[in-house]
């Protein structure tokens, strides 16, 4: 049989699930999640080899209105980046909810020539499902979409049937990657992402988005990886928050961080985490760059 290989973009405006959708398409947490907002900041490289498919999927910021600062620009530029690149884009929006910012997904993906599978997440929270059918009639008028799927990325509810659909459209192409292979991000990058995501699990709604994650040591030492973490604040304010009470915050992050870490690489963890402040980070092309934000 022919072997297909192809990349998938999910896209979507923040927080109608896409990274909860690729965790559990790959069966691994690989991309973070919080019940905040853009939390995904970097397309993110999650690979499902199975039989004789290969399906790259690209996990992408949430497009948004807000143009406010550089981090905005670049989330919203490296989210528009993938759609002329890919060979499948999955559209996801939240049940029965339609907003500005997904006109405006809609708008950036007008042109796409590939394939376009509109994927309705979280119908699971849907308690009246009579509505569903008028939302999808709704929807469809919108624009021609090659597939349409309800389904609920948490309890798992017709993600195969999206996968069938995904596959049933890859190209015939030899293999990009070892069969083997999870992501094409480091485990340095990693493990910075998972620290953000405590961060923000933590903070949801004392600190914005004004914490980034630097890995200023990763080292392997006998069966212990080493790593030290900076996590960056743009205020002084932010930092006391950040640490807690007698550094009682700062020591639930690093806990609950090292515990997906020693998950992630399957060893033994040493943990140090440290707080600096870094105004104005965010808004700073500079700044955005040396971080790792602006190389893609």
């Amino acid at each position: 049989m022919t072997k297909q290989c192809g990349y998938v973009a999910v896209i979507g405006r923040p927080n109608v699930g896409k990274s909860t959708l690729i965790n559990k398409i790959l069966g691994q947490k690989l991309n973070i999640t919080s019940r905040k907002p853009q939390t995904t900041r970097h397309n993110v490289l999650g690979i499902k080899t199975e039989d004789d498919y290969q399906a790259i999927y690209v996990d992408t910021p949430g497009m948004h209105l807000s143009q406010k600062k550089a981090i905005n620009r670049m989330m919203n530029r490296s989210a528009e980046s993938v759609v002329h690149d890919v060979d499948v884009i999955v559209f996801v929006v939240e049940r029965l909810r339609w907003t500005e910012e997904d006109t405006l997904v809609l708008e950036k993906i007008s042109n796409a020539k590939c394939p376009v599978v509109l994927a309705i997440n979280k119908i699971d929270q849907i308690e009246d499902k009579s509505k569903l059918l008028p939302f999808l009639e709704e929807i469809s008028a919108k624009r021609h979409f090659d597939e349409i799927i309800p389904l609920s990325a948490k309890t798992g509810h017709s993600v195969e049937n999206l996968e069938m659909l995904i596959n049933q459209r890859l190209p015939e192409s030899g293999h990009f990657f070892d069969e083997d292979q999870l992501t094409d991000k480091s485990e340095r990058f990693l493990a910075a992402e998972i620290v953000r995501e405590k961060v923000m699990r933590q903070l949801g709604h004392e600190l914005p988005y004004a914490t980034t994650v630097e890995i200023e040591q990763f080292k392997a030492e006998g069966k212990i990886v080493h790593i030290d973490a900076l996590i960056m604040v743009e205020r002084d304010s932010q930092k006391s928050i950040v640490i807690g009470k007698q550094g009682s915050r700062l020591k639930m992050i690093g806990s609950e961080a090292r515990h997906d870490i020693e998950d992630l690489l399957q060893c033994k963890v040493m943990l140090q985490l440290w707080v600096k402040v870094k105004r104005g980070w965010s808004d700073d092309d500079r700044a955005l760059k040396s971080l790792g934000y602006l190389d893609e």
